[in-house]
């Protein structure tokens, strides 16, 4: 946190910077002015550090949180989080390329240190039109990074300097700076009573919910204990019809057959193993008979609700 001569003392605190660390590729004297380009560039050693644009910082920008009570009262000083945009750029005798060796060594210098130095800070602290500046005691820091400008920003940004030919440049950012509003808030009150409550954590009770209809494997009695008729008739019919099937499986594995009945006239038989092993019930022609066919005694048998009629005079 600092005050409003923040972003002046991170310009002269920059120039600082610059100025400190030309040796020893730069062997000559160089000028480090906080100015804008002139328009009319200089011949000696010069480096000019301009701040040409101020913004707010989009990460920290939402992050202030309420400054006041319902009744008006200061909570927290209020603070603006910003970010700082410089150019630099680099002028001497062109036939001996000054201007790009001087460039090189700005590069350099930020990339090697790209934190402000907090010594450097109280330096530029010290200028009379500085006085009061409190960045220094300020716990966040100063980080310098290069801003990408293609040919187009670039021109736009030369043609904002009126009458201002262009020269070699860099452009870099500086964040974050953080401006506190002017007044304090009022003191919090000390704890007076100092109690500590705990409180045993017990855990949450989960229903086990079981559908009613699901019967259970005892008796077909459901989650209720009640028994379902229609579940239990169900498994009768399908006990009886799983004795059917192991009998007939019991008589194939022993190599026999059902036993077959003759008719007492000698006339055929008829197998008494269908339909589970019942017997064919006995019927007699109404009409059409005479002594022979009595003789005869069909045999009739009842499968599945069908008759049969062993009586070869009629059909």
């Amino acid at each position: 946190m600092s005050n409003a001569l923040a972003p002046a003392t991170v310009t002269q605190a920059l120039a600082l910077l610059i100025e400190h660390n030309l040796h020893p590729e730069i062997d000559m004297a160089v000028s480090v002015e906080t100015r804008k380009p002139p328009t009319d560039p200089p011949t000696d050693p010069t480096i000019t550090v301009f701040l040409y644009q101020v913004s707010h910082n989009p990460s920290m920008r939402n992050s202030d949180l309420v400054t006041r009570a319902s009744d008006g009262t200061l909570l927290k000083r209020p603070a603006a989080a910003i970010d700082l945009h410089f150019l630099i750029s680099g002028y001497g005798e062109e036939q001996e390329l000054v201007g790009q060796r001087l460039i090189g060594s700005v590069v350099r210098t930020l990339h090697e240190i790209p934190v402000l130095p907090r010594e450097l800070i109280e330096e530029a602290a010290e200028r009379p039109y500085l006085a009061g500046s409190d960045l220094a005691e300020s716990l966040q820091h100063v980080r310098f990074t290069p801003t990408q400008m293609d040919v187009d920003e670039t021109s736009k940004l030369w043609g904002m300097l009126n009458n201002t030919p262009y020269s070699l440049s860099v452009a870099y950012q500086a964040s974050l700076v953080l401006l506190d509003g002017h007044q304090k808030p009022a003191p919090a009150r000390p704890v007076r009573r100092p109690e500590v409550t705990v409180v045993p954590e017990v855990p949450p009770e989960v229903p086990l919910e079981v559908s009613p209809e699901a019967p259970s494997e005892r008796g077909g009695r459901g989650a209720s204990g009640v028994v379902d008729s229609g579940s239990a008739d169900s498994g009768a019919a399908d006990s009886g019809a799983a004795g059917e099937v192991v009998k007939k499986t019991a008589k194939k594995a022993a190599g026999g057959r059902p036993a077959t009945r003759k008719s007492p006239a000698g006339q055929g038989s008829s197998s008494g193993g269908r339909s589970g092993g019942r017997p064919r019930a006995r019927t007699r022609k109404a009409t059409g008979g005479d002594a022979a066919d009595a003789d005869r005694a069909p045999d009739t048998h009842r499968t599945a609700g069908a008759r049969r009629t062993d009586d070869g005079a009629e059909s």
